[in-house]
């Protein structure tokens, strides 16, 4: 497994960090939301150890690994995994076009 270091990009950790903050006003805990930055850490881990197990998207050089409500979009520069989106995929997909050909 290659050493690679994560990096979350601006628009990746606000995503995350709002979705973090609904579900935890929405449910008045902070269960739901720790359990989602588990399942995150593990994910993250599992595409560490094969980056290119997850499927292309339409975007330059990017992929999804989905993980049933959310998909990490992500890429890969040099010893980088970039994280370039945290996408709650209940959303409309047009918004995510925005942000990926940003």
């Amino acid at each position: 497994m290659d050493k690679r270091s994560v990096v979350w990009t601006e628009t990746a950790a606000r995503q995350r960090r709002e979705i973090l903050k609904y579900w935890t006003l929405r449910n008045h805990s902070t269960q739901y939301a720790e359990k989602l930055i588990i399942l995150t850490k593990k994910r993250i881990n599992l595409i560490l150890k094969n980056t290119s197990s997850y499927k292309l998207t339409n975007y330059p050089n990017t992929r999804e690994s989905a993980m049933g409500h959310f998909s990490i979009y992500y890429k890969l520069l040099d010893e980088k995994l970039i994280i370039t989106a945290f996408w709650d995929n209940r959303q409309d997909p047009k918004k995510m076009l925005d942000i990926l050909t940003k």
